[in-house]
Parts: structure tokens; C-alpha cells; sequence
């Protein structure tokens, strides 16, 4: 192994010095590989969320229990899967039907404002009313348990079936968005608790900044939000569909990775510079690269029946999400997203969980923490009771008369609440930023909050597996909730039944 005092050799020349590692370090990284595997087939045999074995063997072998890893590993890993939660929310943004991102838009920030607003009331009515926690510790705990954990969430939807892409239908498509907009608020309020150690210590200029720190984060999220769609329409999309588009049908996969990996890196850089999240930034470098291609039937990406006609056949090229799937799903899927989930087991505090007063008060906590997101699916039967509404009022009928809007809404809804539910990495940097950067959280609060952060992050999923085992298929072709026509598809079929009538 190469050890700091290796560095260099004897004559201090500029390189690092190789040694074989020992045989002890080399078992102990093949096992910790192995058991992310087995721990994920297991978990997902028993609880249908192959994430929580992988979180269980980042306990074992993190700091918190086992310390078997080197710390320097450690933290190289959560470095990777953290690539690979970047990696993750790319692939959903690539993939996502922008379609119904514009059609469901009210709907999803109705959504994300109960997500968010919930769980800050909720955590001040019983922290800061019940238990004389402080004001400022119920909101940061608050803030910690308002965000979804993105990455969680499109493993458990992409995960639960692999006949269905829950990411093709209208539910699926306002979860991810609700989502999104959870962690932006999230990490605006992230910013705020990351400075209310400079804002106790200044006197009386406190106004200006305080609104400059809120304003920042949440200024740049919608201007990249506002202008992305902007650029890739009326700019970056016709560009790339006169001048660039043809050429790819030449390198096939290589100009689509070096393409996807230029516009992931750009929106990175822009996102974390102007004061946004990275994790906003993946989101939208995906759907940015996915609205680039033409329409037309003769373009190189129209027509591509499936990755080898795209590589085999002239003029035409794999899409976007072929090359994705042949040279980057397989490294997410066994390497990154593994080291992902590890890394939050490394950051759970699971020695200081166990005792009594925290125990009840932490499980307690949990309850109406999962309450708080799992209220978030009341949003769809509402949503359809106020399209009933609607309607019935243009077309002048009761709506008595139709269909009652429970039946089929309840299994959407309570796929949306449910899926809401984990909070994982974004929770937990939060409730570390509030521990470790400011003087108002206290301990006990602290490890409350990583309770209801920890055992959301594990019930969500396994509910959410469970519930589309069963009704997953239903979901999926509901014809308000399920997998929805495009809109070249209504028009072929509609022309195809209006012939015969014409004939």
C-alpha cells in the first residue's frame, strides 16, 4: 500500500511510490464489494428495496459501527457515489417525458409545497411546542426532513418492475418533478442554516444578507429552470439539428458520450457556481441533452427501433439513452449507486441512537415524519376532483354523474406519498451542516432528526416496492396516472378511427 511517508522517493523526486498491497486491505475491499451485492439481493428478496442492504453494509463497515475501512476510503467512496447520485438524476432527466413535465407543472409545485411545508410545521409543533427544543433547532431539524432524496427515488421507481418505467407515466413524472423542486427548497433553506452562524454574529446588517443568502440559491434554481428550455429551443436545439446532428450518425456512440458528458459537466459547473445545486444541474443537463434531437423522420435519432439498428444501420445513430445504457448503466448500476447508498450507512451516527429517551422520541418523531411527506398524495385525488369539477362546469353536468375519482386514484396517490418519503443523502447533509456549522443544534436534537431521516429513508422504499408489486400494473395503465400517448400518437390514432367513418 502507498503510505504518506512513501510519497515521493528517497531523493524527493515528484512521483508516488508503488507498492503491492497487503493481502489483508485486498480482502477486505473484495468483501465489502461482495456483501453490496448480496446485501442488495437480499434486501431486495425481503423488502422489495435493494438500497437498504447496501445502507446496512455502509453501517457495518463506516465508522458508525465496524470501522473495518480505512477512513481515507471512506471518504474517497462517498466521492464516487456521489458521482453516482449526479450520474443517477442525469440518467432521470434524460429519460423523462418533458411532455408531461410541462402539462403536470402546477400540479407537481402544489405537491412539493405540501412536502415542504409539512414537515417544517409539523417538526416546530412537536420539537419546538412539545418537547422545548429551540426555535431555530425545530426549523433546521425542519428543513433536514422537507427534501426527497432524489436519488432514492429513482432507484425505487426504475427498479420496481422491468416491464414498466414508472418514469413514462404522469405519476411517475410529477413524483420526480415534486421531488426536484423538494430538494431546491431544501437546499435553499440549506444556505440559511450554513450562515445563521455569521448572521448571530453580525450586528444589525443582517437584513441585506440574510436576504441575499435566501435570494441567491433560489434566483439561480429558477433562472436555470426559466432559461434552460429557452437555450435548448431557440437556441442550442437548432444549432445542434442543422450543423452537428448528421455527424453523430457517423461516430454513432462516441460523439453521444462526449456530447452528454460536456453538457453534464457544463450545467455542473453553472449550477455550483452560481449558487444552485448539482443535483438540480444533473437534472436538467439530461432533459436538456434528451429536447436536442430532431423530429423530422429522416433524423439520425427518429426511427431507431433499438441500439443495434442504431449502430448498424447508415444514417442513423443509437440515441441518447443507448449509449448511456451500453457504457455508463452498467458502472452506476454495480459500482457507483452501491458506493452511493454505503455512503449514507458511513454518515449514521448508529452508536448514539440507542438510548432510551432517544429511542422513543426518535421512532415518534419518524411517524410524523412519514406522515408529513405521505400527506403529499392527497394532492392527486384533490387534483381530480378539481378537474371533475372543471369540466363538469364547461360541459354543463353534475358531476354526480361521473365517475367517482377515489377508485382510481388512490393507488397513484399512494404511490406519490409514499415515494416522498425517503429523505437519504440530502436529509442527512443537512442535519450535519446544522450540527457541525452552527452553535443552535444540539446533540440529542440532532440524532432525533437522524432517526426520522434514517427509518424514512428505509420505509419509503419498501413501501413503495410492496405497493407496485401489487398494484404496479394498475398504476401503469390508469388512463389518468398511468403511461399517457405521446402527442404523435393521439393524432395516429385518432386519424385511424375517423377513416373508416369517413369512408
Amino acid at each position: 500500500m502507498v503510505t504518506p511517508q512513501d510519497q515521493g522517493n528517497d531523493a524527493g523526486a515528484p512521483f508516488l511510490s508503488y507498492h503491492e498491497p497487503g493481502i489483508i486491505p485486498i480482502l477486505t475491499l473484495i468483501s465489502f464489494f461482495y456483501l453490496l451485492s448480496v446485501g442488495e439481493w437480499v434486501a431486495d428478496k425481503v423488502f422489495r428495496a435493494g438500497l437498504i442492504g447496501q445502507i446496512i453494509v455502509g453501517l457495518l463497515y463506516g465508522v458508525p459501527v465496524g470501522n473495518i475501512l480505512l477512513l481515507e476510503w471512506q471518504e474517497s467512496f462517498i466521492a464516487l457515489g456521489y458521482i453516482g447520485l449526479l450520474v443517477i438524476i442525469f440518467e432521470g432527466g434524460l429519460t423523462i417525458r418533458l411532455d408531461l413535465l410541462r402539462q403536470n407543472f402546477v400540479l407537481s409545485v402544489i405537491s412539493a409545497l405540501v412536502g415542504v411545508l409539512t414537515p417544517i410545521a409539523l417538526s416546530f409543533g412537536l420539537l419546538y411546542g412539545a418537547w422545548n427544543f429551540g426555535a431555530l433547532e425545530a426549523f433546521i431539524v425542519g428543513t433536514a426532513l422537507c427534501s426527497t432524496s432524489l436519488g432514492t427515488t429513482f432507484v425505487v421507481i426504475n427498479s420496481a418492475s422491468r416491464d414498466i418505467d414508472f418514469s413514462q407515466t404522469r405519476i411517475g413524472t410529477v413524483l420526480i418533478s415534486a421531488a426536484i423542486l423538494d430538494d431546491v427548497c431544501g437546499l435553499v433553506l440549506v444556505s440559511v442554516i450554513h450562515q445563521l452562524r455569521g448572521i448571530a454574529n453580525q450586528d444589525g446588517t443582517n437584513g441585506s444578507n440574510l436576504g441575499w443568502i435566501i435570494g441567491r440559491p433560489l434566483l439561480a434554481s429558477g433562472l436555470l429552470a426559466l432559461l434552460t428550455p429557452i437555450v435548448a429551443k431557440f437556441m442550442a436545439g437548432p444549432f445542434f439539428r442543422r450543423f452537428v446532428e448528421v455527424r453523430f450518425a457517423r461516430l454513432k456512440h462516441t460523439s453521444n458520450i462526449i456530447l452528454m458528458v460536456f453538457v453534464l459537466c457544463a450545467f455542473l459547473a453553472i449550477a455550483a457556481y452560481a449558487g444552485a445545486s448539482m443535483l438540480f444541474g444533473a437534472f436538467l443537463a439530461g432533459a436538456f441533452v434528451s429536447s436536442l434531437p430532431s423530429k423530422h423522420p429522416d433524423a439520425p435519432f427518429v426511427g431507431v427501433l433499438s441500439r443495434e439498428h442504431g449502430e448498424e444501420t447508415p444514417g442513423k445513430s443509437p440515441t441518447f439513452v443507448h449509449s448511456f445504457e451500453r457504457y455508463v448503466a452498467d458502472v452506476q448500476r454495480y459500482v457507483l449507486q452501491p458506493l452511493f447508498f454505503a455512503g449514507i450507512g458511513f454518515a449514521i451516527p448508529f452508536l448514539d441512537m440507542w438510548k432510551g429517551e432517544i429511542v422513543w422520541k426518535g421512532v415518534a418523531f419518524t411517524l410524523l415524519m412519514l406522515f408529513s411527506k405521505a400527506v403529499v398524495g392527497i394532492c392527486v385525488p384533490l387534483w381530480d376532483l378539481l378537474m371533475d369539477r372543471k369540466r363538469s362546469l364547461l360541459e354543463k353536468e353534475s358531476v354526480s354523474t361521473r365517475p367517482s375519482f377515489i377508485p382510481s386514484s388512490w393507488a397513484p396517490a399512494t404511490l406519490l406519498g409514499t415515494a416522498m418519503v425517503a429523505r437519504g443523502e440530502i436529509g442527512l447533509i443537512i442535519i450535519q451542516i446544522g450540527l457541525n456549522e452552527t452553535p443552535f443544534l444540539s446533540q440529542k436534537a440532532f440524532v432525533i432528526a437522524v432517526w426520522a431521516i434514517v427509518l424514512n429513508t428505509i420505509l419509503g422504499p419498501v413501501a413503495v416496492g410492496l405497493l407496485l408489486k401489487q398494484v404496479g400494473s394498475r398504476i401503469a395503465t390508469d388512463l389518468r396516472w398511468g403511461t399517457q400517448k405521446r402527442a404523435g400518437e393521439e393524432d395516429i390514432t385518432e386519424s385511424a378511427t375517423e377513416e373508416p367513418r369517413e369512408q
